[in-house]
């Protein structure tokens, strides 16, 4: 029998009989091999400015991209061409495909604080509408999975708003509090910069900003009518960092497992995992009064200087964790012990968005550079190298 947990020991399982086709087609994909053999397959090469924002449609045949230069463009990735490519109508900070659409209708927002609705038509015509036009930036978007008609958005101010497209207006759930210390709101907000669905309960949603706390909510609970600050159902935050004073706190980047766990991109700091039994509501936590809270997962190595960082899970069964970096490196980590497995060189400077394939091992990055890059495995254009002494002994590449 071949060595245990290799690509041939799982071929030799199902041959016999042990595997059934369906996990081992996942055990292959999540193979630590499939990792360790990703290099850069594709360039994606029309925009003129910086890329700001990546989306896979559902099935993985479409990747969305936004750029600096106003455009957005739907990539084919097997010809690696443009499907469609038209003009965004400002600045776009997100980019989302709406679920159920066939890829006909997009929602995008950007820092001129416009949310606009853009719509497919034959032979590749566009329709936008501006479905709202805000003071403040909104950051990012989130679509309810299984409806073609909801979805969240995040605004700078604070404030998370609920779109349907069936309707006018959007409806603003709350504002989102800062926090003197734990348990005590000053009566400021907290610019928000990312907001995800929980996949697995689409009511759900956590928001992080310029602040140490991400808060979970659920859309069903929240009422304005006690107070204009919405009220989390749990929060989540390492203790070294709960009420720090940092200046430099916030939170840069925020991904929901399909289980439910979620991955925080701390500005300054590192990559944290949290789960149910980390939450400070979990543990009936009490600042200075309290035993010890659980400690995360950590993800240690990339720079984060920006105020948004694209992180994610990857793998089929969300076995390991990416990130980009202000080096200009694609990081991964195995999720389970947090040992870092890659660094990709992807970018002269910074790589701020990553994203993974819905079906396959493959990456999408963009960064400071104009085009956006395409990582699978199999010989590649350029494969990386890295010191992992500098990783290991605690100095930023």
């Amino acid at each position: 029998m071949p060595a245990e947990g290799t690509r041939m020991a799982r071929l030799w399982e199902r041959e016999v009989g042990r595997l059934p086709p369906k996990r081992f087609a996942g055990a292959v994909r999540a193979s630590e091999e499939f990792v360790h053999s990703l290099g850069l397959q594709k360039r994606l090469q029309k925009h003129k400015r910086c890329v700001d924002t990546l989306c896979f449609n559902s099935s993985g045949s479409l990747l969305m991209s936004a750029s600096h230069d106003e455009t957005v463009a739907l990539w084919n990735l097997e010809e690696a061409v443009p499907r469609l490519m038209f003009q965004s109508g400002g600045d776009v900070s997100d980019a989302q495909f709406m679920p159920l659409s066939d890829d006909r209708s997009i929602v995008t927002c950007g820092a001129d604080g416009e949310v606009r609705h853009s719509r497919v038509r034959e032979g590749g015509r566009m329709f936008m509408d501006k479905l709202a036009d805000l003071r403040y930036a909104v950051n990012k978007l989130a679509v309810e999975p299984g409806s073609p008609h909801t979805f969240f958005s995040c605004v700078e101010d604070g404030s998370v708003l609920l779109f349907d497209l069936r309707g006018k207006y959007p409806r603003k759930l709350f504002k989102c509090g800062a926090v003197r210390r734990f348990g005590f709101l000053s009566g400021r907000t907290v610019i928000l910069r990312a907001i995800v669905v929980d996949p697995r309960n689409p009511s759900c949603f956590a928001v992080c900003g310029c602040d140490e706390y991400v808060r979970l909510y659920d859309a069903r609970k929240i009422s304005l009518e006690i107070s204009k600050f919405g009220v989390p159902i749990e929060q989540f935050c390492p203790r070294h960092l709960v009420s720090s004073d940092s200046k430099r706190d916030g939170i840069s980047g925020l991904a929901f497992s399909h289980t439910g766990e979620l991955l925080a991109s701390y500005s300054y700091e590192n990559i944290y995992l949290f789960s149910r039994e980390h939450g400070l509501y979990f543990n009936d936590f009490e600042e200075n009064y309290s035993k010890k809270l659980p400690v995360p997962q950590t993800f240690k190595g990339p720079e984060n200087m920006q105020p948004i960082k694209g992180v994610s899970f990857f793998g089929p069964n969300c076995d390991y964790v990416i990130s980009g970096s202000d080096c200009g490196h694609v990081f991964i980590w195995r999720k389970k012990d947090g040992q870092l497995l890659r660094a990709m060189q992807a970018d002269i400077r910074s790589v701020d968005c990553v994203e993974q394939h819905p079906t396959e091992i493959v990456i999408a990055s963009s960064g400071l550079e104009t085009d956006v890059k395409i990582w699978a495995p199999g010989d590649s254009e350029n494969p990386s190298t890295y010191n992992y002494d500098i990783v290991k002994f605690g100095v930023t590449c």
